[in-house]
C-alpha cells in the first residue's frame, strides 16, 4: 500500500519541514499543499485547533503565527517555517489563561466546538487594542462564529479580561511614576522627597479639577446623555 500524506499525496512527494509550535520545534514531512490546519491536526496531532468550514469563514482554526492571529485553514503550513506558532493547547501554563479562566467564569460556551477559536481570536482582540467596548469587540471578533449563538456570554468575558487588564496597566504606570518622582534624585533625599510631593499635589489638583469638570460636564448634559463606554456600549 502506497503511503498517503494528510492530503492523499504520495510519500514521495511529502516535503519536510520544521514548524515551531508552542515554543517547540516539531519536525514533519507533508504533502506540500497542506494547510496550516492540516499540519497541525493530522501532522501533529493539536486537535485543540478545530476544522469548521475549511475556507476562512467560521474562525474556529484560529491559531496565532508571530502574535498575530490568522485562519489556519487559509494558509499553507509550508510558508510557516521559522515563524512561532501558538495554538489553544500552548496558550496556557500552570493555571489558564485569563481569557479561558473568563469564559469558564461566564459560561461563554456551549457545545464548545467554536471555544478554542473564539480564546485566540479573544486573546489577540485584546492584546491589538480593539476591546474598548462591546460594540468594538462584537466588530473585531466577527470573523468567529458561534452557531450555539453564545455572544452575549463570550462579549462579557471578552470584556472583563480587557478592563481588568486596563486596570493593571493603569496601576502599574502609577506605581512607576510615584516611584521616579520620589527617586528623581538618588542623591538627594530632600530633593526627591520635593518631587515625589509635589507631583502628589498635582496628581491631587488635577483629580479635583477632573472631579469638578466631570461634575459640570454631568449637569450641563442634563438628559443629553454621555460619551464613555456605558454610553458606547448602551447605543450598541
Amino acid at each position: 500500500m502506497t503511503e498517503t500524506s494528510v492530503t492523499g499525496a504520495a510519500a514521495e512527494a511529502r516535503v519536510g519541514l520544521a514548524l515551531r509550535v508552542n515554543g517547540a520545534e516539531r519536525r514533519l514531512r507533508i504533502d506540500p499543499r497542506a494547510t496550516l490546519l492540516d499540519a497541525l491536526r493530522e501532522g501533529l496531532g493539536l486537535y485543540g485547533v478545530k476544522k469548521g468550514c475549511d475556507r476562512g469563514e467560521c474562525g474556529a482554526c484560529t491559531v496565532h503565527v508571530d502574535g498575530r492571529r490568522i485562519n489556519a485553514c487559509m494558509t499553507f503550513a509550508v510558508m510557516q517555517q521559522g515563524k512561532e506558532i501558538t495554538t489553544i493547547e500552548g496558550l496556557a501554563g500552570a493555571e489558564l489563561h485569563p481569557v479561558q479562566a473568563a469564559f469558564v467564569e461566564h459560561d461563554a460556551f456551549q457545545c464548545g466546538f467554536c471555544t478554542p477559536g473564539q480564546i485566540m481570536s479573544a486573546v489577540a482582540c485584546i492584546r491589538e487594542g480593539h476591546a474598548a467596548s462591546a460594540a468594538e469587540i462584537r466588530e473585531w471578533m466577527s470573523g468567529n462564529l458561534c452557531r450555539c449563538g453564545a455572544y452575549v456570554n463570550i462579549v462579557a468575558a471578552v470584556t472583563a479580561v480587557a478592563r481588568a487588564a486596563a486596570a493593571g496597566g493603569a496601576a502599574a504606570a502609577g506605581a512607576a511614576g510615584w516611584a521616579t518622582g520620589a527617586g528623581a534624585d538618588g542623591g538627594a533625599p530632600e530633593a526627591g522627597a520635593a518631587g515625589g510631593a509635589a507631583e502628589a499635589a498635582a496628581t491631587g489638583g488635577a483629580a479635583a479639577a477632573g472631579a469638578a469638570g466631570g461634575a459640570t460636564g454631568a449637569g450641563g448634559a442634563g438628559g443629553g446623555g454621555g460619551h464613555g463606554p456605558a454610553a458606547r456600549t448602551a447605543g450598541s
